[in-house]
């Protein structure tokens, strides 16, 4: 993520700010730029007299108050920014609850729908194709069960996710070293590329070689992991404990491992400690590619860990990855770079 400013006054931004703290400035990220802009009066949208501010013909999204949404559209184009009308479905107006919860999910979905748009990722929206299009079903398990997961292109999530008792609870009670909002819909996103990704029968060959059968009987995978836990030794080829109850779920949690990587990486580019090459708008083409993210990534994250220690916190990245995950997470980094040239 970059690191932004005002473009009225230059005070500092963060990526979910709306209005400028120092000049007052309403304010606006165009994913298009992946920058902010400024939201001038409609009176007011071909800048001052003097010319100095070009012309600024844009509004904030209509889920500026419901979600906490700071994109713009057009000042001429109807209702929802480009994240936002990914949304299916989101919880009734009168569960106050899960609206603030939504809020929370819609501001993680923003930070990943950036991420995967500079990446070069194909964000093929259910208008589009009805089948398999993208969409996201945000619930409130207010009155009935909801579980997070991912169905032809439609993601689910259980915003009871958004609590932070009730999240760090599940990830204790299920002996996950991480879990959070983004890292769910990172996750889920990676099944969603899997149908995208693994579309011809060479790249389904490579990638049942590194992961297995996608189409093993899942429900049956699910029952032994719940029942019988991962096997002993996943450590040495598995991101995760979760990884290794089934194919489809090794390769979801190593896509969201690459874009973990990648998004830090940007972000500490962006922010000056991390070399500017390591930036999500730097392609990193072929084998080296790779072996360069790889370079910048490792040192990265161990100092991150050791400076969450010094505050007191747990490691920000509690992971290792053993050679088989980097050989399967090189896999997902070279079916992106090959999809987006």
């Amino acid at each position: 993520m970059r690191d932004f400013s005002c473009p009225m006054c230059g005070q500092q931004l963060t990526f979910e700010n709306s209005v400028c703290l120092r000049c007052g400035s309403a304010i606006g990220f165009d994913l298009g730029a992946v920058s902010m802009v400024a939201i001038l009066p409609e009176d007011d949208a071909d800048g001052p007299a003097s010319g100095a501010v070009p012309a600024r013909r844009y509004r904030l999204c209509d889920n500026l108050h419901l979600a906490r949404c700071n994109w713009i559209v057009g000042r001429d184009e109807p209702g929802l920014c480009r994240s936002c009308r990914l949304t299916r479905t989101r919880p009734a107006d009168d569960d106050t609850d899960a609206l603030a919860a939504f809020a929370d999910a819609e501001a993680a979905k923003r930070r990943l729908i950036v991420e995967l748009t500079e990446l070069g990722l194909p964000l093929t929206g259910r208008d589009t194709d009805p089948d398999t299009g993208l969409a996201f079903d945000l619930l409130s398990s207010r009155d009935e069960q909801v579980l997070t997961g991912h169905a032809s292109g439609v993601i689910s999530l259980d915003l009871a996710e958004g609590d932070d008792v009730h999240r760090e609870q599940l990830r204790i009670e299920m002996g996950e070293p991480y879990r959070t909002l983004l890292g769910h819909f990172r996750h889920e996103i990676g099944h969603y590329y899997q149908m995208v990704l693994i579309a011809t029968p060479a790249v389904r060959a490579r990638f049942e070689a590194l992961f297995g059968d996608p189409d093993a009987d899942y429900q049956a995978a699910l029952d032994r992991h719940y029942s019988e836990g991962a096997p002993d030794g996943w450590e040495d080829e598995f991101v995760s404990s979760y990884a290794t109850m089934h194919p489809a779920e090794d390769w979801a949690e190593t896509f969201a491992h690459y874009l973990h990587m990648r998004d830090a990486l940007d972000t500490a580019a962006g922010f000056g400690f991390a070399p500017a090459g390591a930036a999500l708008d730097r392609p990193q083409p072929g084998p080296a590619g790779f072996d360069k993210l790889l370079e910048r990534w490792l040192p990265l994250a161990w100092s991150l860990n050791m400076v969450n220690r010094s505050m007191g916190h747990t490691d920000l990245y509690p992971f290792v990855l053993p050679p088989p995950v980097l050989v399967k997470m090189r896999f997902v980094h070279e079916l992106i770079v090959a999809r987006t040239g």
